[in-house]
This record gives C-alpha cells, sequence and structure tokens, in this order.
C-alpha cells in the first residue's frame, strides 16, 4: 500500500507554516514512507548543525537532502551519469537514496566533508506537499536521537525529541517502516550501501547489471574512515553504516526460533523481566515473559519492527529477545537492522 493511501491529510496552511519554519532556519519533525525525519533547511549551515545537536550525531556523518522531484537533482549533484535518471525515473518518489558527487555548493555540514551527497524524493504526501512548497532541498535523518531507534509516528517524535522542534507534521504512520535503500552510483560499479525496501534486483532490472551489496551488519565490523572521508575499499560514508544503530536501551539478543523459549525461560529464571519478538505465537504464560507477536511476511515486519521495538524497551523488561529471521534477500533490510540494533543495545546515551 502506497503511503499516499493511508497518510491523514495535513492542512495547506500547516505546510505553509512549516516551510516558513524551515526558511527561518528552524527544525520541523516531517513524514515520509520510511520514518520520521528530523528536517532542516540543507543550504543552512546553522540550521543543519541544529540536527547534529539535536541528535547528538557525529558531526561527519552525512545526512540524505529530500528533493521536491528529480528536476532539482542538477542542483545538489553533477557528472549525473544515466543510471541515476533511469532509477529516479523508475523508483521516485520512494525509498532509494542515491550517492552521487555533490554540486559546488553543497555544505561540508550536509555532505560530512565527502565530494559526495545522498538524495532522494520521498513518496508521502506531507512530504511532497512541504518539498514543493519550500522548494529546495530539506536535510531529513531520522529525528531520534543518534544510533536510537527510528520513529515511525509523529508520537514517537514528540517522546524523543518535542523539545528540539518548532512543529510536527502528523502524517500517520510510516508506510514502509525502515529506512531507504542506499546506492552508491558516486564510483564506477553500483554498490548498495544500505539494504532497504528497493532490492538490487529491482535496481537491476533498471540499470542492465546487478549491484555490488556491502555484507549486512551481523557480518561486517564497523566502517573505519580512509584519507579520502570514505569507509574502507573507498565508499561513502553513509547514514545507517555504523555497526551499532537502530538501538533500543534494552540488551536485545538475536536467538534461533528453536532455542527463543528455552533462552527466554532461562533469563527469567535468574530473575530477569524477558521481552519476545517472535513471529511465532505460542506464547508460554510465564508472568516473567512479555511475548509480542510479529508478522510473518518481510513487508510487514519491516512496517511494524521499529514500532515494537520502542513498544519492547519502554515495558520494563531487562533484555528483549528477538528470533532469528530468515536469511533470505526479501529479509536482508529487516536482519540488517536487527544486527545493528543488538550490536547497539544496552548502551545508555551520552548527556
Amino acid at each position: 500500500m502506497r503511503s499516499a493511501d493511508v497518510a491523514p491529510a495535513v492542512p495547506d496552511d500547516e505546510i505553509r507554516r512549516a516551510a516558513e519554519l524551515l526558511r527561518a532556519g528552524e527544525l520541523i519533525g516531517m513524514p515520509t514512507e520510511t520514518v520520521y525525519g528530523l528536517a532542516a533547511d540543507a543550504l543552512n549551515v546553522a540550521a543543519v548543525g541544529r540536527i547534529f545537536a539535536a541528535k547528538g550525531r557525529p558531526a561527519d556523518h552525512p545526512l540524505i537532502v529530500h528533493l521536491p522531484d528529480a528536476g532539482h537533482l542538477a542542483r545538489w549533484a553533477r557528472e549525473i551519469p544515466d543510471d541515476a535518471f533511469a532509477l529516479a525515473r523508475a523508483f521516485w518518489p520512494g525509498p532509494l537514496t542515491l550517492i552521487l558527487k555533490r554540486q559546488h555548493g553543497v555544505p561540508d555540514a550536509v555532505t560530512g566533508g565527502q565530494d559526495t551527497v545522498g538524495l532522494r524524493v520521498p513518496d508521502h504526501p506531507v512530504a511532497l506537499a512541504l518539498l514543493q512548497t519550500f522548494d529546495s532541498g530539506i536535510a531529513a535523518p531520522s529525528a531520534n536521537r543518534f544510533g536510537r531507534i527510528s520513529p515511525t509516528t509523529a508520537a514517537h517524535v514528540r517522546q524523543e525529541l518535542g523539545d528540539k522542534v518548532a512543529l510536527i507534521l502528523d502524517g500517520g504512520p510510516c508506510a514502509i517502516g525502515i529506512e531507504s535503500t542506499i546506492l552508491d552510483l558516486s564510483r564506477d560499479v553500483p554498490e548498495i550501501l544500505r539494504p532497504g525496501a528497493i532490492a538490487a534486483e529491482d535496481i537491476a532490472r533498471v540499470i542492465g547489471r546487478h549491484p555490488r551489496s556491502r555484507a549486512t551488519a551481523a557480518d561486517e565490523a564497523s566502517p573505519t574512515t580512509d584519507s579520502d572521508g570514505g569507509t574502507d575499499g573507498g565508499e561513502p560514508r553513509v547514514s545507517g553504516s555504523l555497526s551499532a544503530h537502530y538501538a533500543p536501551r534494552t540488551p536485545l539478543q538475536v536467538a534461533p526460533a528453536a532455542n527463543l523459549v528455552e533462552l527466554a525461560a532461562t533469563l527469567a529464571a535468574e530473575g530477569s523481566r524477558v521481552a519476545v519478538l517472535a513471529r511465532r505465537c505460542d506464547d508460554p504464560q510465564d508472568a516473567r515473559l512479555i511475548w509480542r507477536a510479529a508478522p510473518i511476511d518481510a513487508a510487514s515486519y519491516a512496517h511494524a519492527l521499529y514500532a515494537n521495538l520502542r513498544d519492547l524497551d519502554a515495558c520494563g523488561a531487562d533484555f528483549i529477545v528477538v528470533e532469528t529471521l530468515p536469511p533470505t534477500d526479501d529479509w536482508q533490510a529487516v536482519n540488517d537492522r536487527l544486527g545493528r540494533a543488538a550490536a547497539g543495545s544496552g548502551d545508555a546515551d551520552e548527556t
């Protein structure tokens, strides 16, 4: 289901007010089909700096710029390959971010000092209305504390960053629920740097070649920075590429389905309160266990993932145990998020 089918209407005057706040250098909460973004004028260095301060985000971690339409590409990127235009025609508006050589004038604050910039057109009617009214690029990383669970409702943004934003546009629950696919087109060989709803096979059907794929978080170490500002192997730094990300404060473990109940019961027997997220519904009815049934298919699971993790993180459990998911391509993006969530879980926020 497309986001346009589910999003509530936002009055035109609220859209205009949001655009005026952006022009004044303020931050707002913006819905997209993936997750809610913490939005600022991408050409206003001071406003972009407020994003980093509000999130506690490292200054060299680049932001994705959201555009009104593909006609704005040349304002933000140079040396644009034909593949980029073909992919934009096929998937924009939609959950695909393209990494391209940045145009002169794009601030270092947006790119993390790199010569590349991430660009996409979101598939959400509220976001598109705001972008068309604003008529420029909007930098909008997920509207949460850096490294924590991404927000998929306006209420999540209020809970986490409500005092940091001048306005939150409520576009309803996000239709997809996990972040966009990031495809690097700044080098000779296309490479997926973050998996998402647009799969490698989808991209290959458009550009006639299969992109390389960076390993998922479960199989990779945290990337290190080279002298050119990219990661090892010359890859640009991109959002969501750290091994610890999307994480609850409660320690999270991923366990095979066959061992799930046993692990949860063992932790509970040791005096811990355990929250379980599983696609199976055989709740053992143990008062020490909090059992949350997850959707069976990959798309529905992704849509509910962050809301489920937020609920379980807030339920007072000592541990969260999540059922291991299939290692197939359709589950790649969810497995990526869960691997990073487990790696970053249990760490207290810095103040």
